[in-house]
């Protein structure tokens, strides 16, 4: 058995892009489906494509509710605090903040919850990670 990847429904490709884009995520490659009316668009982190998130958009709107139930997404940083930093200055909410050095999340444009995960040790903890507060749910 082999993990190949998981799905998520998405409303906006390009809100969606951009989002997983500033996570580190590129496009590896992507299937229009003219008579089903959908997309389907394959990204992996550079240098581990056999991981992907297929995001599905759907051409015909539908309402995706719970996002949470989905569970999350999760992905390996090398520096908890830079990922963040970086993912702040690109305007995304920091919804748990790695005040413990370990862990963070965030969500994407259609709220599916992303864990980041500090490679090896934790970081020791550091301002202004330490002394923030949770922002909606993760």
């Amino acid at each position: 058995m082999k993990y190949l990847h998981t799905m998520v429904r998405v409303t906006d490709v390009d809100a969606s892009l951009e989002f997983y884009g500033k996570l580190g995520l590129r496009q590896v490659r992507r299937i229009d489906h003219d008579e089903g009316r959908f997309s389907l668009i394959f990204l992996a982190a550079p240098g581990d494509e056999e991981a992907q998130v297929e995001l599905t958009y759907n051409w015909d709107p539908e309402p995706y509710d719970g996002g949470r139930n989905f569970g999350h997404l999760a992905y390996q940083v090398d520096d908890i605090y830079a990922a963040c930093q970086r993912l702040m200055d690109g305007g995304v909410t920091i919804n748990r903040p790695p005040r413990d050095g370990r862990m963070a999340f965030v969500r994407s444009p259609d709220n599916i919850s992303v864990e980041l995960l500090q490679k090896g040790e934790a970081l020791p903890p550091a301002e202004p990670w330490s002394s923030m507060a949770n922002v909606g749910e993760w």
